[in-house]
């Protein structure tokens, strides 16, 4: 025996080093399973790509900005809003704030920021709708960052992409109202939420309460948001972290109800300006529950953790596609349809369900269903591409590849109508235009209801050499959207010392009004004037009446 062995070996001992066991007498070869084929790793360079923040913030954005940018002139035509922006945002600050006491006090912000953007550069339509534009691509950068943080890289890129190719979106993107930056804001409050719940700081819920305010200044509904994140924030605490959380989230949520209730308060005083909203017709019922369904479908593909419950309200660590976020907190974040479901589904279904008490739904007004569906739809898209390989895993591309070619493809047509002018309810550039050309100098002009004078107020060239029949105190001088009328009996004396009037109506079948002196406008015409002619522009119809003999 050499120096160095511990003894003799056995033949069991050289049967374990070399392979072979023996059986009795005869040797036996183990049938030990081949080592797994290594899998190839994926490219290093395509997933630093994958999982750069740089790619998804500027690819969402950019196409946001490309998809804002183009056709935002609309070939020079205005929706009525967006004209009453154009004409409130050109007062002084001071007029602006006497404006807001009598009428749009929840538009009242809106227009003190389009003051300042003016003051900066009166770019016309551009700088009208610029800020929207910005705002969207806000929004897609921090759905893209919030979809990464909650599903991973892809996931979170894919959202992203998706949000500004959204029809609806789209649209608000290019008018020159206060609901893209709702949008926007109440997507980076979300941000802030997830990352409040998983790390919570006073300075996070601050900011928290301060961006979710500040949605809510620029239009009140925002703050049905709050009520989502509230449904959020129950089902994605912890139970050791619950009491402290909620307490948290409550103190938050008590500081924008108490800054929003000044505002709120006051302009219950002006709720006739939304008596024209009715109810919600089946088309956006049928809209609204097929957009749910599809969202609760991508919910419902969402891969569950171990140990974790089925369904939104469970919080589990993020689930990553490629590389996996870093872990930031002492509890994890919440699961990307805990967030995404509220969002998409509450603040539109509250207010369809106070449809019987009072109608307030118009879906510009709850826009902010858009974030929730394109987490969900980025998440979705990204399992739909599979993992490993195989003709399975092929197929699923394939079909996932064939799915988004053919939903471009129907979104093409959507996005080109929605930059004609066509695609918007009332074009106050085109019913000044008719006016024009239906008058002639020294005919009266006259508004049926007196509302429709904010028609006149981004082009009031137009309308020059007419006689405004019942105003009295013009928009500006009144601190006004449409200014103030004269009494209905001084009405009907400068109604009967002209022979040609021009008219500027409602459609038929709208309710007609009877305050002040709609009544009395309508029997003068109905008794000493002929209708020589009309024609229907957008939502406006436009008639030329003279005394009988003069048309």
């Amino acid at each position: 025996m050499r120096i160095g062995d511990s003894g003799p070996v056995s033949p069991q001992r050289r049967a374990a080093s070399t392979g072979v066991a023996r059986v009795g007498t005869e040797p036996a070869i183990l049938l030990v399973p081949p080592p797994p084929r290594p899998v190839a790793p994926a490219s290093p360079l395509r997933a630093r790509v994958l999982d750069s923040r740089a790619l998804a913030v500027l690819a969402p954005s950019a196409l946001a900005l490309a998809l804002g940018m183009w056709g935002i002139g609309r070939r020079g035509t205005l929706w009525g809003d967006e004209a009453v922006t154009y004409e409130v945002a050109h007062r002084a600050p001071g007029q602006i704030w006497g404006t807001a006491g009598h009428a749009d006090a929840v538009h009242g912000l809106y227009y003190l920021l389009m003051h300042g953007v003016f003051a900066l550069w009166d770019g016309g339509l551009v700088a009208l709708r610029l800020p929207s534009v910005l705002a969207v691509a806000a929004a897609s950068a921090g759905v893209a960052l919030l979809g990464r943080a909650l599903a991973g890289p892809r996931a979170g890129l894919l959202a992203g992409l998706v949000l500004p190719l959204l029809p609806a979106v789209q649209r608000y993107a290019q008018e020159g109202r206060s609901y893209a930056l709702v949008c926007a804001l109440v997507t980076w409050a979300s941000w802030l939420l997830a990352y409040a719940l998983a790390r919570p700081a006073r300075w996070r819920w601050a900011a928290y309460a301060g961006v979710t305010l500040t949605a809510c200044l620029l239009h009140e509904f925002a703050v049905l948001t709050l009520l989502a994140h509230g449904v959020t924030v129950v089902c994605s605490t912890p139970p050791h972290l619950s009491a402290r959380t909620r307490r948290a989230w409550g103190t938050a949520a008590c500081a924008v109800g108490a800054g929003l209730l000044p505002l709120a308060v006051f302009s219950t005083t002006q709720s006739a300006q939304v008596d024209w909203i009715g109810a919600p017709g089946a088309r956006q019922v049928l809209g609204f529950a097929a957009v749910t369904v599809v969202g609760v479908a991508c919910a419902r593909t969402a891969p569950r953790g171990p140990g974790t419950a089925a369904g939104p309200c469970a919080a589990a660590p993020p689930v990553a596609s490629g590389a996996a976020p870093p872990v930031l907190s002492r509890s994890p974040l919440p699961r990307l349809e805990a967030l995404a479901l509220p969002l998409l589904i509450l603040p539109t279904a509250l207010l369809m369900a106070l449809t019987p008490l009072r109608p307030f739904y118009v879906e510009r007004y709850v826009l902010s269903y858009t974030v929730g569906l394109a987490l969900l739809l980025g998440a979705a898209l990204d399992r739909s591409r599979g993992r490993g390989a195989g003709a399975d895993t092929a197929r699923r591309r394939a079909v996932a590849v064939v799915a988004v070619a053919a939903a471009l493809t129907a979104l093409w047509p959507v996005g080109t109508y929605l930059r004609t002018p066509q695609s918007r309810q009332n074009d106050a550039t085109a019913v000044a235009r008719a006016v024009r050309e239906s008058a002639r100098p020294g005919d009266g002009l006259l508004f049926l209801p007196a509302r429709r004078r904010v028609w006149t107020l981004a082009r009031p060239g137009d309308f020059r050499g007419l006689t405004d029949l019942a105003l009295d105190r013009s928009p500006v001088a009144s601190d006004t959207l449409h200014g103030t009328e004269l009494p209905a009996a001084r009405v009907r004396e400068r109604m009967l010392a002209v022979r040609r009037i021009v008219a500027v109506h409602d459609l038929p079948g709208q309710p007609l009004e009877r305050a002040g002196g709609e009544a009395v406008k309508r029997a003068v015409l109905r008794a000493y004037f002929e209708e020589c002619g009309s024609r229907t522009v957008t939502r406006a119809r436009i008639t030329v009446h003279a005394r009988p003999g003069h048309c």
